[in-house]
């Protein structure tokens, strides 16, 4: 038993360079979706943190900026 002591756990979450990628190119939220055939409330999702894509999703933003996802994607962990 663990009185008195707060356990502390390690949270993981994805950090992203979606939009600094984007801006670098030249490109808009919305080319950039019709280009990967997502909604643009999607990209701004993504590049606000909001939303985690799914390794598919990854990959094809990854594919578009012609890029490694570890560019793109990093995991970051903390404690609580």
């Amino acid at each position: 038993m663990n009185r008195g002591k707060k356990q502390v756990t390690e949270k993981l979450c994805v950090q992203n360079c979606v939009q600094r990628f984007r801006k670098e190119k030249g490109i808009t939220q919305e080319q950039m979706a019709q280009g990967l055939d997502i909604t643009r409330q999607t990209v701004i999702a993504i590049e606000k943190g909001n939303y985690t894509p799914s390794v598919l999703l990854a990959m094809k933003i990854a594919r578009f900026f012609d890029v490694p996802v570890e560019s793109l994607f990093t995991l970051d962990c903390f404690n609580e």
